[in-house]
């Protein structure tokens, strides 16, 4: 038998203690590293594992006017979740939350049976405060109430098509809510409780609340005041005139600030669902695109004065009723023309071949260069989605029979916000501004301003000596000429009339038109630019000067007293003509019963909002001259 020599057992002792050691030495390293290495990460994710996270909606950031009035905010809606591990008895938990919330007991059985950490009950999304308060009370193990909210448009549809809507889930869907989504929505925040894999809760961690951050405010440079002024008066002319819609835009020229926008059908934001896709889908003053008609005359006025093709007050111009050019007779809307005439007689009476002439006189290559400098044939840059650019001749599509027609304003498209942005450069002084309707994000904790939007100046277009005289030959065209529907006593008021024929199939139709008018004020010193243009009026003589003129001259009134514009008597005289509107002033009715208005039996209209017994507020104020038959728009206390 062989035998081990002692120093061989100590030689294998020593190597069997040194890898024990060695071993040990390993495991040691191993759970300090894990100890201390991955105890934070290990940590976290047991963490993970226990936790079950109640989610707490941000505050979406409110829009406001230029003077911080609220014109969409959030009405407190909870949401009812369910952790359904923690559901003890699912039959009848299911049974009285479904009587609670007036839903199906199977769909709220299914959803406290799955296998998930936490359910949102589909039935109890955005519910009342009452509502949620009785659930609460019902105290069901496992149900949680979860702040959330719902958007709320305080104006109902007044400004819809420019907000647009939010859906479920407070994300934005279209208009600003949609451009500023992202600005407006803020960040979610959560309650986080922690539980075992049975669903009871670990009573040795405490809840942790992270706390949702709030989005920015916006602020918009409309004037609620004055887009009441225009909701009222696209009210008013929708009923009177079964148009198959209207649009307006008031805007400040000497920044490109837009001060009201509407169109008609309109729609509520909150209920959108309720009208059709091309209703809320369109927002036609700056997608629409149609032949401007005699508006577009602005264009070639400012264009033959700044080339210096024309003097308004020494030459004349004699209009027989037609011209022919090309072959083709183009008339004037007067039969019979209207003779001898001044250039500014021309303006004055929007006549058809007097304009073609200034065309002529400019030439091809000039007039279209004016035109795409004034903003035509591309977008404004507006910052609002779906704007269209209009269309233009190619200039290999351009003979003399084009010439002419764009000359006065057929032939060609363009939408109404161009015209508008167009005109405004006409008349402040030269300068083409880009019209927008976002002017700050504001930090609703801070008040800080995150942003803030400043007028972008384009491009000089004409010279202030042009602009001018502009200024005072539109100026005529509402005392003396086709605009005296728009005159408005103590305000020098501007502008241009415009009736366009529609075209279907490549041919216009008979006894459909677009009518406009494009105003501002006061003429020396333009604070506001107006453009109203219905589609198809019915029942009524389709003239811009007839329709859409008186509605201006009321928007602009009414809005340059809430601007705090002085009325002045210094005003070309307005020339008198059979058929102008008989007018009357505005009695003060503040302080006044419904009843007591009534017995007096004035020759307006009355439209009452509010509940109580005296009228604290009227649109418009006290003296303002409007057409009798016209409405007054009173607030109750």
């Amino acid at each position: 038998m062989k035998r081990v020599s002692t120093v061989t057992v100590r030689k294998r002792l020593s190597f069997i203690l040194l890898a024990g050691l060695l071993i040990f030495f390993i495991i040691d390293i191993r759970l300090g590293y894990v100890q201390f290495g991955l105890g934070t990460e290990l940590t976290e994710k047991a963490r993970n594992l226990w936790s079950r996270n109640i989610p707490f909606e941000p505050e979406r950031g409110k829009i406001i006017d230029r003077n911080s009035v609220v014109i969409a905010e959030n009405l407190s809606a909870p949401t009812v979740y369910v952790v359904p591990r923690q559901i003890q008895d699912p039959a009848n938990s299911a049974k009285k939350l479904a009587a609670a919330l007036n839903a199906s007991t199977e769909k709220i059985y299914q959803q406290m049976v799955k296998r998930s950490s936490i359910e949102r009950i589909s039935a109890g999304r955005k519910i009342s405060y009452e509502k949620a308060k009785e659930i609460n009370a019902l105290n069901i193990k496992g149900v949680y109430i979860a702040e959330d909210s719902k958007r709320h448009y305080p104006f109902g549809d007044y400004l819809s098509h420019v907000l647009g809507f939010t859906g479920i889930d407070n994300q934005g869907l279209m208009g600003l809510e949609l451009y500023y989504d992202k600005e407006l929505s803020g960040t979610k925040g959560s309650v986080q409780f922690f539980s075992d894999a049975k669903g009871r809760r670990m009573p040795d961690m405490s809840d942790e609340f992270e706390p949702p951050v709030d989005g920015y405010d916006l602020r918009l440079t409309i004037d609620t005041k004055i887009q009441s002024i225009i909701e009222r008066e696209l009210e008013n002319a929708e009923a009177l005139y079964n148009p198959d819609g209207i649009i307006s835009i008031a805007m400040n020229p000497n920044n490109g600030e837009i001060l009201g926008i509407a169109s008609k059908p309109s729609f509520n934001p909150a209920n959108f669902r309720d009208v059709p896709q091309e209703v809320y889908n369109r927002n036609l003053p700056i997608w629409s695109t149609y032949e401007p008609g005699s508006t577009f005359k602005i264009i070639t006025l400012a264009a033959a004065l700044e080339e210096g093709k024309v003097d308004l007050e020494e030459e004349h111009f004699h209009d027989h009723g037609s011209v022919k050019v090309g072959g083709a007779t183009l008339r004037c809307w007067k039969s019979g023309g209207h003779g001898s005439q001044t250039f500014l007689e021309v303006v004055e009476n929007s006549c058809n071949p007097g304009f073609v002439e200034l065309g002529q006189r400019l030439g091809e290559e000039t007039l279209f260069k004016y035109i795409r400098d004034f903003g035509f044939g591309q977008k404004t840059g507006i910052d609002l989605a779906g704007e269209g650019t209009g269309i233009l001749f190619k200039p290999e599509q351009v003979g003399p029979v084009e010439l002419a027609t764009t000359a006065f304003g057929q032939g060609v498209s363009v939408t109404p916000i161009q015209q508008v942005a167009a005109v405004a450069a006409a008349i402040n002084g030269g300068i083409l501004y880009t019209p927008y309707v976002a002017k700050e994000l504001i930090d609703p904790i801070t008040g800080e301003v995150a942003m803030r939007k400043t007028p972008v100046e384009k491009r000089r277009v004409i010279s202030e000596e042009t602009s001018k005289q502009i200024r005072h030959a539109l100026e005529s065209v509402v005392a003396q000429g086709t605009g005296g529907n728009a005159f408005v006593d103590h305000f020098r008021v501007g502008g241009k009339t415009g009736t366009a024929q529609k075209a279907k199939d490549g041919r216009y139709l008979e006894n459909n038109h677009i009518v406009s008018f494009i105003g501002f004020a006061p003429a020396d010193d333009p604070q506001i630019v107006v453009y109203t243009a219905i589609d198809n009026p019915k029942g009524v003589v389709q003239f811009g000067g007839t329709v859409a003129a008186p509605i201006v001259g009321n928007i602009i009134g009414d809005a340059l007293r809430e601007m705090g514009v002085e009325p002045r008597d210094e005003q070309i005289e307005k020339e008198k003509k059979w058929n102008d509107p008989i007018t009357s002033e505005v009695p003060d009715l503040k302080g006044m019963t419904i009843r007591e208005i009534q017995q007096k039996m004035y020759n307006f209209k009355l439209n009452a909002s509010g509940e109580g017994d005296k009228v604290v507020h009227q649109i418009p104020e006290p003296g303002v001259k409007l057409e009798e038959g016209s409405v007054i728009r009173v607030f109750i206390e």
